[in-house]
């Protein structure tokens, strides 16, 4: 079986360690520098954990999200946290690749749902009909098609460009609803099912063109399943008039349960 990078990394450095005790510490040190940096939109910044930073503004950062808590766990000598909320691909490739250098060693991003129009989707399908909204989905998928693959093609190379020896874990997103849930009212089945479906065809998207470029595909949809909307163990916010933003994203338990497992396995 394949190690991930940080558990090579980890193995690197306990026998550097070893190696220290009979005189090669400069070894250990070198081995030590290990950076990670944290690419992509609100389900990499935590937008729905809550307990936002401050000084990350719109963007919304936050330590309950799982880049903030794989770093609290691993201890990386180096942390950048760029990712923002609301992000889409040309945001990415604008203002959140300055960190990445040839010492990157792992990089994780979440990127393709805005683009796509997961925001226009769920206020179409909240407001509208049940046909209106599986119309909205079906275009949806259609630029997922047609545009999306050469978006993220060009974050993808950009990423490899400048930090050509990382390791770069994609993350997806979880489906929204489970269906013949708990929820009595809002969206009808349907509409439910429609949303799921677009979900795993963004995954599917995604991570074909993440594999073409020999990234990591994380998938988070099976940590997700029985923590759905409707499911009565939700890690996602249903839609929230009073706070829109956190609408449809993870929860803090959805960051530490679904999210932080599925890159710590892929990291």
């Amino acid at each position: 079986m394949k190690m991930s990078r940080f558990a090579a990394l980890t193995s690197s450095l306990l026998l550097a360690a070893g190696a220290a005790l009979f005189g090669a510490g400069q070894a250990a040190a070198a081995t030590a520098d290990f950076g990670y940096v944290a690419l992509g939109d609100s389900y990499s910044s935590g937008v729905g954990a809550g307990n936002y930073d401050s000084g990350s503004g719109d963007c919304k950062r936050t330590t309950r999200a799982y880049p903030a808590l794989w770093a609290a766990a691993h201890a990386p000598q180096t942390f950048s946290f760029a990712a923002c909320s609301g992000a889409r691909t040309g945001d990415v490739l604008s203002g959140q690749l300055s960190p990445l250098n040839s010492g990157t060693d792992l990089v994780s991003i979440t990127i393709g749902g805005n683009d796509a129009g997961f925001s226009d989707v769920m206020t179409t399908c909240v407001l509208q009909s049940e046909s209106t909204c599986v119309n909205r989905v079906n275009q949806a998928k259609a630029y997922v098609d047609s545009t999306l693959p050469g978006r993220l093609d060009q974050v993808y190379d950009a990423i490899h460009g400048r930090a050509p020896g990382a390791h770069v874990v994609v993350l997806g997103y979880p489906r929204f609803y489970k269906l013949n849930g708990t929820c009595v009212t809002g969206l009808t089945e349907g509409e439910r099912s429609a949303i799921n479906g677009a979900a795993d065809y963004l995954n599917a998207a995604i991570a074909k063109r993440a594999a073409d470029h020999g990234f990591t595909f994380a998938s988070v949809a099976g940590a997700f399943t029985g923590h759905e909307i409707c499911s009565g163990d939700a890690w996602l916010h249903s839609v929230n008039w009073l706070n829109i933003g956190e609408s449809y994203h993870p929860t803090a338990a959805g960051q530490s349960g679904g999210y932080l497992p599925a890159f710590t396995s892929a990291a």
